[in-house]
Order: structure tokens, then sequence, then C-alpha cells
């Protein structure tokens, strides 16, 4: 062991690091956290101002146990977790646990480089209290939201799991996002476009001032445009200009990777960390805008080589928001020199050259274009047509970065009171669209605006509520729907009614049906957990512990005090008013009522009252539909099932359904999965197929039977087996054959045998030693 040992989070980042330091210098890694509360109990002393337990995690003892050992063997020891708030708490737990001084250095750096190691090693500090207390506080009132709230929602709210004291403001933006959607009332214009035509034959693309919002003045206006003159009133040519935007912090960075690369906000963050690991860029999780000026000097550097002087503007971005205080600078590549990293392939090179544009372009001059509008007149009407049109007269930071958009074009040579002739007439009906549904990078996006959360938590608060099964990210076909189109063709109106399709959407957030229920429970009875501004004060006083050296103990107390009191209060609440029935309307067959609502195996429909003499009948929801749209026609063709497929003679009645477990085509007391075809359309033949499938897969799987007894001996994924005949959840029992008699026959086994397997009586039988193999001399 060297003398001088430094402990990281991860091993990938200890490799790199230790190439730096030296042979002076061994570097182990944490594996990230290695201390939490106990996972039986709270683990807070709420009597003893909420004084936390802490525990070495069960899968960190031995790494625990091994860094006592490499402390031991050391002269000196340096913690180098990251610099953020997450980090420092780390720190602190490697500092109790391994029973180092509280004066042990503590060394931080935004990059993995040569430079800012060594930087690190010779400038240490000690452990930040005020930050690892401001962790302390979060971590300590999101367990007491958890343990608290969790079994409330278990007791009330059949399907939800919990309740996070970050994610349930995620749950509302979302829910609230799909009631505005379906609240929507869709109101219809009409846009007018045409190509219009000078002398020289030149095309020039307009639009109309003003909408229709009938499709009488729509034909009023194209049966005038029919003897109109036409003729250019005016043209306006100013100059403008593209700035570059700053570069990237932890939001901007999984916004711009979610719209250019389609990444995720997961991957986006497991690839920049993997990317920070390796000392390609600086620390992913950061809120700040700046660039050191060792950057901006490298990156004039670069561009002044690559592109001239013009091209290149120094910039110093600032952070707007105060509460800035995770990191000290934004994201970048630690060495501009290198706009592409050796042995980087994939999805990794291709976050790294957004990243690497991304800095340069925020080093570099304006882009100067030139804007033209033209303005046409129309002889027998009021309003006019716009031409608008722009050219690129310097592309500045345009030739790293970013492109011109598809609706910027050329536009011809022409002259105020130039005559022109109609080429192409259009009135489109086009109907107003809803506030659009969120995607994972809108939606930290939002976040980040509501202060709601921080950088270390974007992608962990956007990705629970989906494990959670509250939001599930989908990509839906949408569906047809007629528009009306006006044209003038040939000089005369022509009507028509093409199809569009509406409401397609890709990889787009939906609220299941449960996050319904449980935010509209929790805005009742728990406003504060999902209160925006709360949430974003209690970030604030997070804030202010790190910086200010505020006690947690006083933020804590502030928030539990009237939390505690509202579980308490929640203990009256019935299940009848969390699981609130929504009335469709009336079965036409029966006369009795259609509702929707949730129960312990999801959402579902239901015709008729419990309390009616006729049972209620009922059918889950499935497919897209969810309680707060479903209709009542959609909820009645709910009950057609199960549908019947057909009959034969060998499998009788052959029917399709929906169950608990999906899909499924029954014949007699048998069952096979669908699964590439719905029961509404799956074809007797199509099941037949699937059925003697399953008929010779039954037939291979059953070794042998016994007269009077359901033991069963089967072949299974792993090999033989003994079955009692029980199904699972009501005492099944399967036995590993092999494991119990060795190399026995399977079909030569008795019923005697099966039943002492069963039953435990036979022992597994021992495997044979391994005989160590001796050295020859």
């Amino acid at each position: 062991m060297a003398k001088n040992l430094v402990i990281v989070e991860s091993p990938a980042k200890a490799k790199t690091i230790e190439k730096f330091l030296g042979k002076d210098y061994t570097v182990k890694s944490s594996i990230g956290h290695i201390r939490d509360m106990p996972k039986k109990g709270m683990g807070i002393d709420i009597e003893n101002n909420f004084k936390p337990t802490y525990e070495v995690t069960a899968d960190k003892k031995k790494v625990v146990t091994q860094l006592r050992k490499d402390v031991k063997a050391a002269d000196k020891i340096y913690l180098a977790t990251d610099e953020d708030r997450e980090g420092e708490a780390i720190a602190w737990h490697l500092l109790e646990a391994l029973n180092l001084p509280k004066d042990t250095p503590r060394i931080v750096f935004h990059e993995i480089t040569k430079g800012a190691i060594t930087r690190a090693i010779t400038e240490p500090r000690i452990v930040d209290y005020n930050l690892v207390d401001a962790q302390q506080a979060r971590r300590i009132i999101d367990r007491l939201v958890g343990f608290e709230i969790s079994p409330v929602l278990w007791r009330k709210i059949s399907g939800a799991r919990s309740a996070g004291r970050v994610q349930s403001p995620v749950v509302r933006l979302v829910v609230e996002r799909e009631r505005e959607i379906i609240d929507h009332t869709c109101e219809n214009t009409y846009k007018v476009k045409a190509d219009l035509v000078n002398d020289a034959g030149e095309l020039i693309e307009v639009k109309l001032s003003a909408d229709f919002n009938k499709k009488d003045e729509a034909l009023a206006f194209a049966t005038a445009f029919l003897d109109a003159k036409l003729s250019v009133a005016s043209i306006e040519k100013k100059p403008s200009k593209r700035t570059p935007k700053p570069p990237f912090i932890t939001s901007t960075l999984q916004q711009e990777a979610s719209q250019k690369l389609g990444f995720s906000v997961k991957q986006t963050m497991t690839l920049a960390q993997g990317l920070y690991r390796e000392g390609a860029i600086t620390y992913m999780r950061t809120d700040s805008f700046t660039l050191s000026e060792t950057a901006i000097e490298a990156a004039g550097k670069v561009i002044e080589k690559e592109f001239g002087r013009d091209y290149h503007q120094e910039r110093r971005f600032k952070t707007k928001d105060a509460s800035a205080q995770e990191a000290h600078e934004s994201i970048r590549p630690t060495d501009l020199t290198k706009s592409e990293i050796f042995g980087l392939e994939g999805q990794a090179a291709k976050l790294y050259t957004l990243i690497y544009k991304r800095t340069l372009a925020c080093q570099m001059s304006d882009a100067q274009l030139q804007k033209t509008q033209i303005k046409i007149n129309i002889s027998n009407r009021s309003e006019n047509f716009i031409a608008n049109g722009e050219i690129l007269i310097f592309p500045g930071f345009l030739s790293v970065y970013d492109y011109l958009s598809s609706d910027d074009k050329l536009l011809p040579n022409l002259n105020k009171g130039d005559a022109l002739s109609i080429a192409n007439f259009s009135a489109r009906e086009s109907f107003s669209r809803a506030k659009p549904r969120y995607t994972e990078a809108s939606l930290v996006k939002k976040i980040e605006e509501m202060g709601i959360g921080r950088p270390s938590t974007f992608a962990t608060m956007v990705s629970t509520v989906q494990d959670r099964g509250y939001v599930s990210k989908e990509t839906r076909e949408g569906v047809e729907r007629e528009y009306h189109k006006i044209e003038i063709i040939d000089g005369a109106i022509s009507e028509s009614t093409p199809v569009e399709r509406t409401g397609a959407e890709k990889n787009k957030l939906f609220p299941t049906s449960v996050a319904y229920l449980l935010n509209d429970f929790l805005v009742k009875y728990f406003s504060e957990i999902v209160d925006y501004q709360f949430t974003a004060k209690l970030e604030s006083d997070f804030d202010t512990i790190a910086t200010q050296n505020v006690p947690w103990q006083g933020v804590v107390k502030n928030f539990y005090q009237p939390f505690h009191q509202k579980v308490e209060d929640a203990a009256d609440i019935s299940r009848e008013e969390t699981h609130g029935m929504r009335e469709l309307g009336t079965d036409p067959k029966s006369g009795k009522p259609v509702s929707v609502r949730f129960g312990r195996y999801g959402a579902f429909a239901q015709i008729g009252h419990k309390d009616d003499e006729e049972k209620p009948i009922f059918a889950s929801l499935r497919g897209s539909l969810d309680i707060e749209t479903i209709k009542l026609e959609e909820a009645l063709e709910l009950f057609n099932m199960p549908r019947t497929v057909g009959e034969t003679d060998d499998f009788g009645i052959i029917k399709a359904n929906y169950g608990r477990f999906g899909p499924y085509i029954q014949y007699g007391k048998k069952y096979v999965s669908l699964k590439e075809i719905t029961p509404e359309e799956v074809t007797l033949d199509e099941a037949l197929i699937l059925i003697k499938a399953k008929e010779k897969f039954d037939a291979e799987r059953i070794i042998k039977t016994f007269n009077d007894s359901d033991i069963q001996v089967l072949n299974g994924r792993f090999g033989p087996y003994i079955w009692n005949g029980k199904k699972k959840g009501k005492g099944q029992k399967n036995i590993t054959i092999k494991k119990v008699f060795g190399d026995k026959i399977p079909a030569d086994l008795t019923l005697e045998e099966c039943k002492k397997a069963v039953s435990g009586k036979l022992k597994p039988k021992a495997k044979p030693k391994k005989r160590k193999k001796v050295a020859r001399k």
C-alpha cells in the first residue's frame, strides 16, 4: 500500500485518477453510498431532535472492511468524492464509518485531469458540514414522508406504492397537463396559403395576414380572389442576428440530448457520468453557466485556428439562479483541442460531440442574417399576403452548432409595384391544439423553472414516477380526422374533405389511472406534499442550510409537525372517498348504470350497482383507456368479452378474452396466451395454431402422471421436476429431480418417492467435492 490513500466514489474514476497521481498514491472506491438508515424501522429518533441512525448497507460491508484495512496501511488519507452535496455526504459517511479524524483532507475537482487532480491535492479542505447537513435534512424529510405516508396510501388507494416528497409534485404536473388537454375546447379556423409568380416565372410562397373563423368567409375570400389583381405593396429588409446559447448545465444537456439525439433523461446522465469518469468532460451535475478562464482561452485558440478571428467572440455567462450552489462550472470538454475522443463510440461519442460543439459555439460570433418581408396587395380585399425570407450573411457560431429553420427561404428579387399572378391557392381548415404533453426533457425544464428540484435530482424525479407506475412513456398512433380544404384549380373553386391523422404522440408522458387517484388524494389531504411553491421553498431551505449555517433540525421540525398531524387525521378517510366512482351513463340493454373506478387489480368498468339483486358485472380497462377520459361507448365495448371465436370437435367452444395477466384463448379448462393478436381480431385458424402448439408443448412436458394423485413428473426450463399439483399461491411445490435423486431417470420415479420429495423427507444430495489440483514438481 502506498503512503497516500485517495478514496473516490466510482471504480472507473479511481483508475483514471490513479494514472495521474503516480506510484505514491493508491486510489480506492467506495462504489457510491456506504451507509443509510436501516431498512427496518424509520431510523429517526423524532423525540431526540430527529437524530438519524445510520448503518453500513449489506451490499457495502465487504467494501467498508477492505477500506478499513487500506486506511490502517496508509499514512495519509484523502476523501475525493463528488463535489456536490451528495458527494459531501458520502465523504462524511466515510469519515464516520472508517473512524477518520475530522481534519482528514477533503479534495474536490470539477474535472478529472492531471492539472485539476494535482491542484486539488495541494489545496485540500475538510468536510463541509453545512453541505452535509443540507443533504441530511433532505434525506430525513424524504424518509419521514415515505415512512409515514406510504402505509396510508396502501390502505386508502389500490395500486399506490408510495408518495415521494419530490416525485409527488411531478405526478401532479403530468396529471394537470393531461386534464388541461382533456378540457381543451377545439376551435377551427381557415388558414390561407398561396404560391404566386412574377413576370420572370419565379415562385413566391405567401400566407394571408388574417385567418377566417368560418368556412363561408374562406369561400367568399376565394371567390373574390379569382378576380383580384396582385401587386407588391412594400419590401422591408433589415439586418438580424442569432446569438449562441450558453454552455450546458444539467437540465439543458438533458433537454438538448432528448431533442437532438433522442436520449432519455436517465440515458443522458448515465452517458455523461461515464464521460466524466473517463476525464472527457467536467462534472455533469451543475446549474452554473460559468466557464473557467482556462476554458475560454482554450476555446478562443481552437476557434481562431479552425475558423479565423472573425468567428471568435469571448463570452462570459452568468448564472441567473441565485441558488446555484451545486457546482462551480458548466458542462464542457476537459480538453477543447479534442473534437473527438479516441476509442469513444456510439451514444457516448454522440453526446461528447454535442457537448463539444455547444461549448465551442458559445465562444463564437453571432450569426448575421438579413430578414426580408414582402407585403402583397389584393385589389378587392383589405387583407394582405405576406412573404418572409431570411438570408445568412455570416454564419458565425452556426458553422459549429445548430441549423437554420426549415421555414427560412430565399425570396426572389422583387420591386414595389411588381404584378404577380396566382399559381396555387388553398384555404385549409385548421384546429387549435391543447398544450403538448410533457416529454422527459420538457418535464425537467418545467421542474427547473419551478424550483422543485436540483441538478442531482432531475433524472431521478422523472424516472421514479415511471418506475412506480404513476406515469408511462408512450407512443400513440392518434386517430384520423376529416378537414375542409378550399382550392383554386384551373381558375375554378374546388372543395374537398381530405383526412389527416391527429393526436399522434411519440415518447410522451401520460398519467396512469392510479396517478389521478393519488394526485387528488394528496391535493385534498396532504396539500404541502404536492404544492409547487412549498416544495420550492423547502429546496430553498436546504440551500440556506448549506450556505448560511442554519441548523437542519429546525427545517425538519417545521415540516414534520403539520405533516404528521395530517397523517393521523387520514386514518378516518374511507376507501370509498379515495376511489371516487365516475358515472358514464346507462347500459341500453339492461338499463343499469355504467361506471368506472379503481380497484385492487387496476381500473375497471362496472354495469349495475353492488346493492342490486343481480350482481354487477365487471370488465378491466385496457390499452390506453383510463378512468378520467373513457366514454360510455368505449366502456360498453369492454363487456363484449369473452368473445366466441368458434367451435371444433377436438377442442369444443373456443373463446377469446382479457385477463389479469393479459389477453388469452380458452378451450375447455385450458388457456393459452395471446401475444401478437387481440381477442377482438383473432380468427379460429389462428387460435387453433396456438392451441395445437400448446397441446404439443404440454404433451412433451409431462413425463409421468399417477392414478389417484395430482402429483406429476414434468419437464421444465431447468430440467425435470416433481410438481405437487397445486397452483401458485395455494401451496405449490416444485422439486428439482437432479437435486434430490441425482442421475436417476425421472420416468422411473415411484409415487412414494415423489411424495417423500414433496414432503421434504428426502434431503438434496450433496455435491461431490472438487479435487484440488496438485502442481507437479
